[in-house]
């Protein structure tokens, strides 16, 4: 619905400034009718401009009014004290002023023929309270139509001030425009003549020109301002305390708005040192090559890719609970440069594999070593953190499963299906044509959905058996319930586990809208698709399961709340004009840094006011969901390290802060990352001694 609205508000004013600038071009040339015939004519046709612009106008208003019956007040405040006024006001005056002005024109006019004698007329015609309502209509709409695009947000006034004062800036220009014409009528007795076409014309281009010169010099300021610094220490940032006692914070770069005012010393304490354990055996030993490779697909597509150990995706690693893992990362030709981020496995910081974060980009012919314990058990996945757009759309990524270490008393079925879209091409794995296996009868089987793709909501449904969504994101859920004809939308970086029972017939796990890609499971291998559902509904974590004991919850009280509003608006990153995606109004380096200390317990409410869903990754930390739209979370708790946040929605979560370090928490539709939509948790005393930008190799986006 909040899509369909924006819609609505955008088309209506689009529409409304297309006719008011008509209208107001009528307006003004009223002055020059000939004939009594042409004046009552024209005054007519204004008159049903008005009633059009009137029903434009409140076809821009009305979303307004419906958001502020349906929507918290940081969806509409913008739009209810700048856009309407903008609709509205200019459109009053219309009524108040322009049409009783034309009404008596017309009436002057009735009756009359032939030309025009009575120069009073033209003048009346002249009037400025005639002309500039419609031309204020004009500007009022196209600066609010501006405003849907660069938004104030959070709305402040300070942030409008500059259009509202070429609003009104253009609006006295037209009126001493408009009375000086009408001046020059009255003191000669003579209508107002309309120039040569050629005069006007020269008029026009000047006018242009000059318009096209600030234009130019305005948007060639904006592009020198929005170039990044050659060096951001990604410690620096505009602080925000979540309402809590301001904590140290040692930045540095200071090339923020606002940069953190330091407190009382508390104990500096670097990422490098908050590792995994260094001296122990490690029961793991693990080597990952990045290198470049022509990887063939099922169907004999190849692609060139960039893999780890010389496929794609990079081998699955499978640890047991509790073991500790040593991982080492070499670098064989991929020129940007690699790392290995662990997503959603709570890694000590300096093994998220962060670059310019948590350490330096790994260059060709280097190494670096990661260990971690694996204490979480769940499906998870790795992929490269340095120029991660370009990295995980090129392969370099794969699956990662931490298994519970107590054996299972009855074997299972265990398939990890990743997808991925190869240049064009969606494939399980590597996999783009129909995969097929045996499975035998009353087999339990799990199947671990991961999904890597950029602006995918991947859809996945199970045909032919009854199943359970048995994790979220690496997290079990508590007593799940039984699914039948449900669609699993999974957005990007998220994981959904699904188990179920193998029958004695053929069971289809059907990825996308098609009919013929996914995985097709059978006794004997064998077998057609079964059919799909006519309808399927989709699947809300939200009150699915049953409720069990969690250490904090909607009711508990948080040490610091904090507020990150998601949107998009036309602007500049680093001298590039594109669509940008904000975080509070901002992109980096200027989106806000949240503060915490270890052991507080912290809430977030994020809202999204754009056009698309935004999966918002926060590293090191899962998020417990507490409320969605103002809805309580009443089925299993459902924590998410990856959440994905639809136009319109409002998330309420929850974590505690007990993993300390320099943390992202970015949109994983990595081509808004790459944009600017990150920012960063940081922990009291932390610090940094990497940093990103033109000057160094570390570019994590």
């Amino acid at each position: 619905m909040y899509q369909l609205l924006i819609g609505l508000e955008l088309g209506s004013l689009l529409l409304l400034v297309l006719t008011a600038w008509i209208a107001g071009t009528k307006a003004s040339h009223l002055a020059y009718s000939g004939t009594y015939e042409q004046l009552r004519r024209k005054t007519g046709k204004l008159m049903n401009w008005t009633a059009i612009l009137t029903v434009l106008a409140a076809a821009a208003i009305t979303p307004i009014a419906v958001m502020t019956r349906t929507f918290d007040p940081i969806y509409w405040n913008d739009r209810l004290y700048l856009h309407a006024p903008l609709c509205a006001l200019p459109v009053i005056f219309i009524w108040m002023l322009s049409f009783p002005k034309l009404w008596k024109l017309r009436k002057a006019t009735t009756g009359k023929s032939g030309a025009l004698t009575e120069a009073g007329l033209n003048a009346e015609a002249a009037r400025p309270g005639l002309i500039l309502p419609f031309q204020a209509t004009a500007l009022g709409s196209l600066t609010a139509f501006y405003f849907c695009f660069a938004a104030p947000v959070p709305f402040r006034w300070l942030e409008a001030v500059i259009p509202l004062a070429v609003l009104l800036a253009a609006t006295i220009l037209l009126w001493m425009k408009h009375g000086r014409r009408r001046r020059t009528a009255i003191r000669t007795g003579q209508a107002p003549v309309l120039r040569h076409w050629s005069i006007r014309a020269l008029q026009n281009v000047g006018v242009i020109g000059a318009i096209g010169v600030a234009v130019f010099l305005l948007i060639t300021a904006a592009a020198q301002t929005s170039r990044l610094p050659d060096r951001i220490d990604m410690t620096a940032g505009e602080a925000d305390y979540g309402g809590g006692t301001p904590l140290t914070h040692d930045h540095g770069g200071g090339h923020a708005a606002h940069a953190a005012v330091q407190t009382a010393a508390a104990p500096s304490v670097p990422v490098t040192s908050l590792s995994g354990p260094r001296m122990e055996e490690p029961d793991r030993r693990i080597t990952l090559t990045a290198e470049k490779k022509i990887v063939t697909l099922s169907s004999g597509k190849q692609v060139e890719a960039w893999t780890y150990n010389g496929q794609a995706p990079g081998p699955e690693l499978r640890l047991k609970k509790s073991e500790l893992a040593e991982i080492t990362l070499v670098n064989k030709d991929i020129d940007m440069g690699v790392t290995v981020h662990w997503h959603g496995l709570d890694v000590p910081n300096a093994e998220d594999g962060v670059a310019g974060a948590t350490q330096d980009a790994v260059m060709p012919g280097e190494t670096h070593t990661y260990r971690f314990r694996a204490e979480q058990v769940g499906t998870f996945w790795y992929h490269s953190h340095q120029e991660s757009k370009e990295a995980v759309q090129k392969g370099l990524f794969g699956a990662l499963v931490v298994e519970d270490d107590t054996p299972q008393a009855e074997a299972e079925k265990d398939i990890t299906v990743i997808t991925h879209l190869w240049e064009g091409t969606f494939a399980i794995g590597s996999t783009d044509t129909l995969q097929r296996t045996s499975i035998a009868p009353g087999t339990p089987v799990r199947l671990r959905l991961i999904n890597t793709d950029d602006w995918v909501r991947q859809a996945y449904t199970l045909i032919g058996a009854s199943f359970k969504v048995a994790a979220i994101d690496g997290t079990d859920l508590h007593e799940p319930g039984i699914l039948e004809d449900t669609k699993l939308v999974l957005t990007t970086g998220g994981r959904y586990d699904i188990t179920f029972v193998m029958p004695d017939k053929p069971v289809y796990l059907k990825v996308g809208e098609g009919k013929s890609f996914g995985l097709l499971m059978s006794p004997d291998g064998n077998g057609s698709i079964p059919a799909s559902p006519k309808q399927a509904a989709e699947f809300d974590p939200l009150h699915y399961g049953t409720p069990a004991p969690v250490p904090f919850g909607a009711d508990s009280k948080f040490d610091r709340s904090f507020t990150m509003i998601l949107d998009n608006k036309l602007g500049f990153f680093d001298s590039r004009f594109e669509s940008l995606y904000t975080i509070n109004g901002a992109v980096f380096p200027n989106t806000p840094m949240f503060m915490v200390r270890e052991g507080e317990l912290i809430k977030t409410t994020i809202v999204n006011r754009g056009m698309v869903d935004h999966p918002m990754h926060l590293h090191g930390h899962h998020m417990l969901v507490l409320s969605r739209n103002g809805e309580r979370a009443s089925g299993s708790p459902w924590w998410s390290d990856t959440l994905d946040v639809m136009p319109g929605d409002t998330y309420e979560v929850a974590f505690l802060a007990n993993n300390p370090g320099l943390w992202m928490d970015h949109c994983h539709n990595l081509v808004h990352a790459a944009s600017g939509m990150t920012m960063h948790l940081m922990y009291e005393g932390v610090t940094t001694p990497f940093a990103v930008g033109r000057e160094t190799n570390n570019h994590p986006e």
